[in-house]
């Protein structure tokens, strides 16, 4: 078997597939990248036994036909010093010795049988599907993929939850502490569904998609779920149980409405929250008459900062509290120049909401506040 191709397209290619091998496999092969040959396309699979992941490019002058598994680590520490240039591939159809043949050099080592690679999971019968582009979807799971949880006890909330109605898509998630809804009007179902992406697999959507501009076509049944777009199929398993019900903690009436430029908020939280205790880093925003007072302090260090900002609010007096990080990576995570703090009293979930939304996109996010002493 033998192929020529260029070495900074398949590099790129190695990188998008090895980002779902495990650290730890069950397998030893796991480890490897498969390489399957027919005709002149090159099919690359990746695979940590959850998650799977395949892609395809075109190669020149190829001869023979095959499959041959080989490490990862090795090919990609190796194409990464290649300046571009075509490498020819040398594989042994008996014993799955490889050679790579550069302008300047040759490279040995030794594959494994491609026959031996598990192969990858094939999605049951999808009793649902949808499509959306694929720039929307990235800018989804941007928005959203933060805010999944970390808890081995509840492991429904370590995933974006995708739920699919009659006239809108709403993909969510949340930490318990936080909660993200990214809701599109333009995409929809005539039976309702969903399913909870765990968060490995929208971390390679992520970097994958980055380079795409595609419809991404998804498809999904009772346990796995296939992204399918360009030349990239992902197949993965879903997270099993039932998500929270998010729509029962988002308050629909808070009267005390703050509009505030972005960037300003998030400047001056930044500067505030160095002089926050280091163990609640509790951030103080106290509201009136068209400013927030913006106040952190650290008793045991006998440090504080305060700082007020214009806004435009005409509500009640009243402080809240809450965690600078989490606050900081929220209004970090929007693009609106305007935000509004939409909230009802210091003991009531915040919603944080952008002035402006793009086309069929509503965005909301939601950050519970935390108890001020005073």
């Amino acid at each position: 078997m033998k192929f020529n191709v260029s070495s900074t397209k398949l590099f790129a290619q190695l990188q998008a597939v090895s980002r779902v091998i495990a650290a730890k496999n069950s397998l030893q092969i796991l480890e490897d990248v498969l390489f399957d040959l027919n005709g002149n396309v090159l099919t690359l699979t990746a695979s940590d036994g959850e998650t799977s992941i395949r892609t395809s490019l075109e190669v020149d002058n190829a001869e023979g036909m095959g499959k041959v598994a080989s490490g990862a680590k090795l090919l990609l520490e190796t194409l990464k010093e290649f300046p571009e240039q075509p490498l020819t591939f040398q594989i042994d159809d008996n014993n799955f010795g490889m050679n790579i043949l550069s302008e300047n050099g040759t490279y040995s080592f030794v594959g494994a049988n491609g026959n031996e690679y598990p192969q990858m999971m094939e999605s049951e019968a999808s009793d649902f599907s949808f499509e959306m582009p694929a720039e929307q979807m990235l800018d989804a799971i941007n928005k959203t993929i933060f805010c999944t949880a970390d808890d081995e006890l509840r492991p429904v909330m370590n995933g974006i939850f995708f739920d699919l109605a009659e006239d809108h898509l709403s993909m969510v998630a949340t930490d318990a502490h936080r909660l993200v809804r990214v809701t599109y009007n333009s995409i929809s179902s005539s039976t309702p569904s969903s399913f909870i992406l765990p968060k490995k697999p929208a971390t390679l959507l992520k970097n994958v998609l980055a380079r795409e501009s595609e419809q991404v076509k998804v498809a999904f049944g009772a346990k796995n779920i296939r992204f399918e777009f360009g030349r990239v199929l992902i197949i993965c398993r879903q997270i099993e149980g039932r998500f929270p019900n998010y729509n029962a903690v988002i308050p629909q009436n808070n009267q005390n409405n703050v509009v505030v430029d972005r960037t300003t908020l998030i400047n001056a939280c930044k500067r505030v929250s160095v002089f926050a205790n280091t163990g609640t880093s509790l951030l103080k925003l106290a509201l009136n008459d068209n400013q927030i007072k913006i106040s952190a302090q650290d008793i045991d260090f006998s440090t504080s900062a305060e700082e007020v900002i214009a806004c435009s609010y005409a509500g009640m007096p009243m402080a809240i509290g809450f965690k600078a990080p989490f606050l900081i990576e929220i209004l970090s995570s929007l693009v609106s120049n305007e935000v509004m703090l939409s909230l009802a009293d210091p003991s009531r979930a915040g919603l944080i909401l952008p002035m402006e939304n793009t086309d069929n996109q509503d965005l909301l996010m939601l950050l519970m506040p935390m108890l001020l002493n005073d």
